[in-house]
């Protein structure tokens, strides 16, 4: 059974930080993204990597802000997110795919998605 498990959102003042996580199993992975989803907003695009090579890509709006990471002993992939504004407020989900071999900025790129991690930034 594919799983994407996250965690690490919270509520955070305009200028903290949070590093959300994203733990895979089930099988092998090739790219994976982290989306989000403000309320009355569709869900774009944050932050992807390739699970293998490392390559990384970034939406501008975090460029400089955010990182995406892996760590592949524990198959788990991180989005350190670091001076947060009151924008970045949204649900947060990771997204895997087992297919592509490159980072898709859009939903229908993805097969595997997870729960959902709230991140509430005051201002």
């Amino acid at each position: 059974q594919v799983q994407l498990v996250e965690s690490g959102g919270g509520l955070v003042q305009a200028g903290g930080s949070l590093r959300l996580s994203c733990t895979a199993s089930g099988r092998t992975f090739y790219a994976m993204a982290w989306f989000r989803q403000a309320p009355g907003k569709e869900r774009e695009f944050v932050a992807g990597i390739i699970w293998s090579g490392g390559l990384t890509y970034y939406a501008d709006s975090v460029k400089g802000r955010f990182t995406i990471s892996g760590d592949n002993a524990n198959n788990a992939r991180y989005l350190q997110m670091n001076s947060l504004k009151p924008e970045d407020t949204a649900v947060y989900y990771c997204a895997a795919s087992g297919v592509r071999n490159y980072v898709p900025r859009v939903t229908s790129g993805y097969e595997y998605w997870g729960q959902g991690t709230q991140v509430t930034v005051s201002s």
